[in-house]
């Protein structure tokens, strides 16, 4: 027998108990900061961090993305609405979250950190940015169990029929039949599972041998060179993009990708800028730093 598609009719709710409720999305959203704080943890044990500055900085990475790719879908997508209803910004509930408003978030929540802790910033993060694969991820598989942020329709046999999300035609109001899909959510989790395990292995094989930087580079270059991929089989996000050659999302991955591309050939061109030294040892309780 040939599968021809598969019914994806999940309940994006686990329970609820009055009036509270479990969902998969918040699920694996909180799956993935504890996932990338164990693993972090793990290969950054031999480094001499504090337990005080690592949970310091689940912290600082969690309201970073959060308050980042919430303002980014708000002023990347719809900036008209939410600058005329600025409250709406905080309905993180009603949806609407975008991954490059949470690449600039996690930036910005790392360089508060490494002025707190006075750490080196491209040290840092060289191996944050592994972590980050992984828990985008997640989070991507969350977005699967919501039946949003799909593709277009397709034949192949493994599209989704999502029949959550009732689509209805902008001129008629009627509702527009189910149609297997792109199920995007799950290429861009296979694509981010497939950067974190190479970026893992990697730093577990040569990061003595690099420069600080240099992960960061490949990252930024494969991450977003993902999302530009992806994107040509997405469904716009919102109406104005039915117009453009190139998606928003795909837009904004290409300054990421320059960024990429540019630290490669600095941490390359310019080495004796780019330290290869270890961070600092952390200082023990019971006595003060120097």
């Amino acid at each position: 027998m040939i599968l021809d598609a598969i019914t994806w009719n999940v309940d994006p709710e686990i329970f609820s108990i009055g009036q509270l409720s479990i969902r998969w999305y918040g699920l694996l959203f909180a799956s993935a900061f504890l996932s990338g704080y164990i693993v972090f943890t793990r290969f950054l044990a031999t480094e001499r961090l504090t337990s005080e500055m690592m949970d310091q900085l689940l912290i600082y990475i969690a309201v970073g993305t959060v308050i980042g790719a919430r303002l980014g879908h708000c002023y990347f997508y719809e900036p008209e609405y939410f600058i005329q209803n600025p409250l709406e910004v905080l309905k993180i509930w009603k949806g609407g979250l975008a991954s490059h408003g949470a690449a600039i978030g996690i930036l910005l929540a790392l360089w508060l950190y490494i002025r707190k802790y006075k750490l080196s910033f491209l040290w840092l993060i060289d191996r944050i940015v592994i972590v980050v694969a992984l828990g985008g991820a997640f989070i991507r598989l969350g977005n699967l169990f919501n039946s949003e942020i799909y593709g277009r329709p397709t034949s192949l046999p493994w599209g989704f029929e999502f029949v959550r999300d009732k689509l209805y035609d902008s001129n008629t109001g009627e509702l527009l039949p189910t149609v297997a899909r792109h199920p995007t959510q799950l290429y861009e989790a296979l694509s981010y599972i497939l950067i974190f395990v190479l970026l893992f292995l990697f730093y577990r094989k040569r990061h003595l041998k690099v420069r600080d930087g240099f992960i960061f580079g490949v990252f930024m270059i494969l991450l977003f060179a993902a999302r530009i991929l992806i994107e040509f089989v997405k469904n716009d996000q919102v109406p104005f993009e039915s117009s453009m050659r190139f998606n928003m999302g795909q837009w904004l991955s290409v300054p990421f990708i320059v960024a990429g591309i540019v630290m490669i050939l600095l941490t390359k061109k310019y080495p004796k800028y780019f330290s290869q030294e270890p961070i600092p040892k952390a200082p023990k309780k019971g006595r003060k730093a120097k």
